[in-house]
């Protein structure tokens, strides 16, 4: 059997179209000079080498040239009708001659094939019409046979390929079909475009029989778009374009190891194939490293959000309380029919179901669905922190509504308030004046956000924060603005909080006359 070792050298391809421009979009267009030529290099010094026995996976996007080279690696492009081609391409050290095309096969990206005919009919037709005419009849049918067991097609070798009306065998086996076909005449080079676009059991199934195929010294050359990892490590060689220049060319087992050594190192598990289509497109391991940071500041946005909203819910829920019931009150105290502490506790505690109730339903759902730290202890932290901000809120606004009685003013001061307390939370603003800053000691968002923090992040913990740079959970900026220590000192401040704003609350009502 001949064996085949294809090698090509600086390959440039460029073609030339007469009265036509490309836009920016890459899109043809008329050129207002009718004489006017436009180039477009297609292929931009592409090099490499295929061994017998070796299977050559070509990668890239759409548009990245590698059915180009595959196509001129096969003989089918040459240098005329505007196109030139330029480099040196080889066959066992010899140009391309017609003689070659005995001993090579070439499936295109798409699965032509008659639709009526079974698919044991498919390959007894080819073979009939491409098998030297020195075999007999039968041979030929029986080579036939041969192939259609070695793909695996037995089981629906009588089924029709397709037809409008009749729904034959699907992808997978069209596929197989069409790499048979040209199996059919034992070539001692393969070239394929895209055969693995298919299920990815079909495909393993394909790259395991062409393994088979090169270990009896044949050689292989086909393109990929993607690819599993598993059937990625089968290549025996990868080579890497990105519109039409070479970017890797070797081993696929070294590929990783390459990209690694040049600043490219993955900093997370992930398919390679799918690693190098991101190099290949413009997308570097920084870009994943972004991404990662983006989601840090997104498990520290959504602890931020939940914070805010449950700060500014109850406040504006409880500061309504005593300006709207103030008239009643007064005349139900002027009777003597109950001490003001009975009525201020009654009020207090007949809101807390609601108040309590619905911030647990809210941090039940928001907590899984947001990625939280999936452990029971971070959650009933989280939720005791947040239930308890409700409760300081609650009595902020009880305090705000006794000491003011009006409520366009009670509710413009709640505003200014909360607003200061959030901007001092140390999520929004992380450098703030001195002066400023310290208002987050007396800001329920301030300590509800640390606590919140440290319910899902420790000192321990960690972050890759530049390429093979790790740095402390501690220094990402917003958790670095409200710190991850003193956890006793801020549950204390809440509890001051709690006692303090329902004490003004209480003192209010009667400070301002409306009980006496």
């Amino acid at each position: 059997m001949l064996i085949i070792m294809v090698q090509f050298k600086d390959v440039v391809y460029t073609i030339k179209i007469k009265g036509k421009s490309i836009d920016s979009s890459g899109s043809m267009k008329e050129n207002k000079k009718k004489d006017a030529d436009t180039e477009s290099t297609i292929l931009k010094g592409v090099s490499g080498v295929v061994l017998p026995g070796e299977i050559l996976a070509m990668l890239g996007a759409s548009g990245s040239g590698k059915t180009t080279l595959l196509t001129t690696l096969g003989g089918c492009l040459g240098g005329s009708g505007g196109r030139q081609l330029s480099g040196a391409i080889t066959y066992n050290s010899r140009p391309f001659s017609s003689s070659l095309n005995r001993n090579m096969g070439f499936m295109t990206q798409d699965d032509v094939l008659y639709p009526y005919l079974t698919m044991v009919e498919t390959f007894i037709y080819t073979a009939l019409l491409h098998l030297p005419s020195t075999l007999t009849w039968q041979k030929k049918v029986s080579q036939a046979e041969a192939v259609v067991a070695e793909l695996g097609l037995a089981s629906c070798r009588n089924s029709i390929i397709d037809s409008p009306l009749v729904r034959g065998v699907f992808g997978g086996e069209h596929k197989r079909v069409s790499i048979g076909q040209e199996m059919l005449i034992n070539p001692s080079l393969l070239f394929l475009d895209e055969p693995t676009s298919c299920l990815d059991s079909i495909a393993w199934r394909i790259v395991s029989m062409l393994l088979n195929l090169v270990e009896g010294g044949k050689t292989v050359v086909m393109t990929i778009h993607q690819s599993s990892s598993r059937i990625f490590y089968l290549f025996h060689k990868v080579m890497l374009l990105s519109d039409g220049h070479p970017i890797f060319f070797g081993r696929a087992s070294r590929v990783m190891g390459y990209f690694a050594s040049i600043g490219f190192a993955l900093s997370v598990p992930m398919n390679p194939a799918d690693f190098l289509l991101d190099l290949a497109n413009g997308v570097s391991p920084d870009q994943t490293l972004d991404d990662q940071i983006g989601a840090k500041e997104a498990v520290i946005g959504l602890l931020f959000f939940i914070t805010v909203f449950w700060n500014f819910f109850p406040i504006y829920q409880a500061i309504f309380t005593f300006p709207q019931e103030r008239m009643m009150l007064t005349k139900e105290r002027l009777s003597r029919m109950f001490p003001l502490s009975s009525y201020f506790m009654a009020r207090s505690v007949g809101d807390l179901p609601m108040e309590l109730i619905l911030p647990t339903i809210s941090i039940t759902i928001m907590y899984w669905m947001g990625g939280l730290k999936p452990a029971a202890a971070s959650y009933f932290m989280l939720l005791s922190v947040t239930l308890l901000s409700v409760l300081v809120s609650q009595g902020l606004g009880l305090a705000l509504g006794a000491l003011v009685m009006e409520l366009k003013a009670a509710s413009t001061l709640a505003s200014v308030l909360m607003l200061c307390f959030m901007l001092a939370g140390g999520y929004y603003v992380q450098k703030v004046p001195p002066f400023i800053a310290s208002i987050k000691y007396v800001s329920v968002s301030f300590y509800t956000f640390k606590l919140q923090i440290m319910s899902q992040y420790s000192l321990a913990d960690s972050y890759e924060c530049a390429p093979n740079l790790t740095c402390s959970i501690a220094d990402f900026p917003a958790v670095k603005a409200v710190g991850l220590d003193h956890e006793v000192l801020a549950l204390l401040s809440l509890f001051v909080m709690l006692a303090l704003c329902r004490l003004v609350a209480h003192l209010g009502l009667t400070r301002v006359g409306v009980i006496r």
